[in-house]
């Protein structure tokens, strides 16, 4: 039955990563995945474990007990991503993000290109790497008018991105996966991965500052005023920001969940949210047109509504997916045969990374926790967030990062590949020799 377990997995595995040639869904595979593997544990009676991580054994299970372990683990990350995208869709319900535009001072093509980097390096460790994708590209959409100026920043805003969502533990999902899942800690992830992190950002960003396509300055009237949808737009972008940050420190202090951070900083992020709306809606009606609540929007209705509930759904079916094959005790021997076929971790991790531009960096990740039973903050972990984390950039389908940019900026696949996949490759491998050196000689000294 094990033959037939793995063919599902490989058949679902194969169909999400071919997601834009079928033309279906991720979330479909990845939900039919889910369903069927463990309908066939139930039905042949498969006998399911649960990995002692401290003795490095298997121990027997009962089916409902497990289940019931990993969909309270699943949904732990799910809860935490739906109250950060509602709070950044509250922050952009105010046209908050308008309030980077700010900062754009310059026209020198080099300096924007630093600029650009510094802040998806920034932000993605803030609001994650996909979201500060959008922001910036949308951005980057009224600063700059030609098109193909326009294709190179966003080959580099990846990058910068995914570098920077790998050192904190709110910036990707993958490193969330690792830091509620008690393998990483806030302040020895960003230890061990800030330096590396920079590295791989700032190599790249150097190497493309010398190609013509950045000599000069910008074309066109960049300092255009298109004013605030809201007054309140710069209060709700650093009060969600701060929001967002909170939460790590709120686990540190209470030693709870980091969901349960991620509800609170919600719920006073909401509070405002309406405090403003209402504010907003009773100046709009001065003139007594409309009273009482006739034509009022909740700011926290409207943002949940647009909350990427297939993305959510996707994560689901993937993570409930590789606990299936966790369960069976298949992930710890494929980790045991792994190591015995390269005895050197390092290479292993970094092969995770280059998987991951070709395969979803979650299911990797989700897989790799089963594999390995290294305890909290070991620089395994460290070094499987750094690796998962920017690896996806050498493809332009490698990241969330990359795939929204390359339908907002519709960038083509062998272009990416041609001009961007060669600076990515060189950043991952520059931060991949900094992380071991770090390791070796520096933080074990």
């Amino acid at each position: 039955m094990e033959t037939i377990i793995i063919a599902i997995f490989l058949a679902g595995y194969l169909a999400i990563t071919l997601e834009h040639n079928l033309k279906i869904d991720k979330l479909i595979p990845a939900l039919a995945m889910m369903a069927l593997l463990w309908a066939v544990i139930a039905l042949a009676h498969m006998p399911v474990f649960e990995v002692n991580a401290e003795l490095r054994e298997l121990d027997p299970t009962h089916l409902d007990e497990i289940l019931l372990h990993h969909l309270g683990k699943t949904a732990e990350i799910l809860f935490f991503l739906l109250g950060a995208m509602t709070i950044v869709e509250i922050i952009d319900y105010f046209d908050g993000f308008s309030a980077i535009k700010g900062f754009i001072k310059t026209r020198s093509k080099k300096k924007l290109l630093w600029l650009f980097s510094l802040l998806a390096f920034v932000l993605s460790a803030i609001i994650d790497n996909l979201t500060a994708t959008i922001v910036l590209i949308t951005i980057l959409q009224k600063v700059i008018n030609d098109r193909n100026t326009r294709l190179w920043f966003a080959g580099l805003i990846i990058i910068a991105a995914n570098a920077g969502g790998a050192w904190s533990p709110i910036g990707d999902v993958t490193t969330t996966m690792l830091w509620i899942a008690h393998k990483v800690s806030a302040m020895q992830l960003i230890e061990h991965v800030l330096l590396p992190s920079i590295i791989c950002m700032v190599v790249p960003v150097l190497l493309a500052s010398r190609n013509k396509a950045f000599k000069g300055n910008i074309e066109g009237d960049m300092n255009e005023e298109e004013g605030l949808k809201s007054k309140f737009g710069p209060t709700m972008l650093y009060l969600g920001l701060s929001a967002i940050v909170f939460v790590p420190i709120f686990k540190t202090v209470t030693h709870l969940p980091p969901y349960v951070g991620m509800m609170l900083s919600l719920a006073v992020v909401a509070t405002f949210a309406e405090i403003y709306s209402n504010a907003k809606f009773n100046i709009s009606n001065v003139d007594g047109h409309e009273n009482g609540s006739v034509g009022h929007h909740s700011p926290v209705h409207h943002s949940l509504s647009k909350i990427e509930l297939p993305s959510i759904l996707f994560f689901f079916g993937i993570l409930m997916a590789v606990a299936a094959m966790e369960s069976l005790g298949i992930l710890f021997h494929a980790a045991g045969g792994l190591n015995t076929a390269i005895p050197n971790t390092d290479i292993v991790v970094m092969l995770f990374g280059v998987g991951s531009a070709v395969i979803d960096n979650v299911p990797l990740v989700a897989a790799s926790m089963g594999m390995f039973s290294e305890g909290l903050d070991n620089p395994l972990w460290h070094f499987i967030a750094y690796s998962a984390g920017t690896g996806g950039s050498m493809l332009i389908i490698g990241s969330a990062a990359g795939v929204v940019a390359m339908g907002m900026e519709r960038i083509d696949f062998f272009w990416y590949l041609k001009k961007i996949a060669w600076l990515a490759l060189i950043g991952f491998l520059a931060g991949a020799a900094t992380f071991v050196l770090m390791r070796d000689f520096v933080l074990n000294a």
